[in-house]
């Protein structure tokens, strides 16, 4: 464990590397889609919703009717006395009515295949085995940008017997893998904008300064201007071609970000503590310990002599102790560094939930110079 905590340190204390622009920025405009649509799995063992789930029979007989295939009725059949005839109650215990979501990249053209999940949304107990039918899959426009159909791939499983149950995942949701295609493209400026605009994804003005004098650096001054701190305007050549080629040349531009914020994320729930390598700590003294006390009582009875007289009675021992560990205080001197104050906490031994006690301790006082991040 310390070795790890040594190697960390070394990683963070390294000294600044350079990174490709295309692993700091995002191209505006060019991002993913989220798709949903509502569909039905079908040839379940048993396992979907039954006739307790109203949408799902009403989902059935509507694809049942679009198919050709009527419902029989019960009651008096009369072709003059329609009110009579009343429709029978489906009982879909092998279907379950189910939504379905995929995610559309960016530049997906018609044919392509993608990924989807289906989740059941009434009472289906497993959706192993089924097969989702032809579903449409809707853009938040409300246009059908594809079409999912396919045997579902479940990774979960689910048993029970003689009042007792056991289930192994998640056997409600399924995936699967390149079970729809895309219909519809999505239009981005990409092809047709002046400026390509670049989106840094941790937005810092020295990293975009850095990044606008790489891209000046190599193409010529006035190639790339900052927007403000998180986007950087390109001007990329108007042929497609060419700028589908310059836009490769500029992602793989090597530049040196600036160093984020000094910075300390607390997971409180689970105790883990992230310190960034620019954290210091204005000089401060700190003790950490716990004071344990114990109670334990003895009853005893206290009997008489044979022929002495006297009563017989009840005597209670208790017993008090109280141990307070001896833990040293250490002291911060005035700027200390990250490796300084993860050694420090080591000396002491101290919990992770001491840590965090010591941390948010040193953030009250003034004495952490950092952004403390509790989630």
């Amino acid at each position: 464990m310390r070795t790890l905590a040594l190697l960390l340190l070394a990683l963070l204390s390294a000294s600044s590397w350079a990174d490709r622009i295309k692993d700091l920025t995002s191209v505006a405009g060019v991002r993913s889609n989220q798709l949903v649509g509502y569909g039905l799995v079908v040839g379940l063992q048993g396992t979907g919703d039954g006739a307790d789930i109203d949408f799902t029979a009403q989902t059935m007989k509507s694809l049942l009717d679009r198919l050709g295939a009527s419902l029989a009725t019960e009651g008096r059949r009369s072709d003059f006395d329609i009110s009579q005839q009343q429709p029978r109650q489906l009982d879909v215990a092998n279907a379950a009515a189910v939504l379905v979501t995929a995610e559309l990249p960016p530049f997906a053209k018609p044919g392509q295949r993608l990924d989807v999940n289906v989740s059941t949304i009434g009472k289906a107990e497993s959706l192993r085995g089924g097969n989702l039918v032809m579903t449409r899959l809707f853009g938040v426009d409300g246009e059908v940008y594809a079409l999912a159909q396919g045997p579902l791939t479940v990774t979960g499983i689910g048993a029970e017997a003689a009042g007792s149950s056991v289930s192994i995942g998640v056997p409600t949701a399924g995936r699967i893998p390149g079970g729809a295609l895309v219909e519809r493209a999505v239009d981005t400026p990409f092809g047709y904008a002046d400026n390509i605009v670049l989106n840094v994804g941790s937005p810092d003005f020295a990293t975009a300064a850095a990044i606008v004098d790489g891209i000046n650096r190599e193409f010529g001054e006035g190639t790339a201007r900052a927007i403000d701190g998180a986007s950087i305007a390109v001007r990329a050549p108007r042929d497609l071609d060419q700028r589908v080629s310059f836009m490769g040349m500029v992602g793989d531009l090597a530049v040196t970000p600036a160093e984020g914020p000094a910075r300390v994320v607390v997971n409180s729930r689970t105790g883990t503590v992230v310190i960034s390598r620019n954290v210091r700590v204005t000089a401060a003294a700190v003790n950490h310990g716990s004071i344990s006390v114990r109670i334990s009582a003895l009853n005893q009875v206290s009997q008489p002599n044979a022929f002495g007289g006297g009563d017989t009675a009840v005597i209670q021992n208790a017993d008090i102790e109280v141990e307070e560990p001896t833990v040293p205080m250490f002291l911060f001197e005035p700027g200390v560094e990250l490796r300084d104050i993860v050694d420090a906490v080591n000396t002491v031994g101290a919990k992770p939930s001491s840590l965090i006690a010591i941390l948010e301790a040193l953030k009250s006082s003034g004495s952490l110079r950092a952004e403390l991040v509790v989630i």
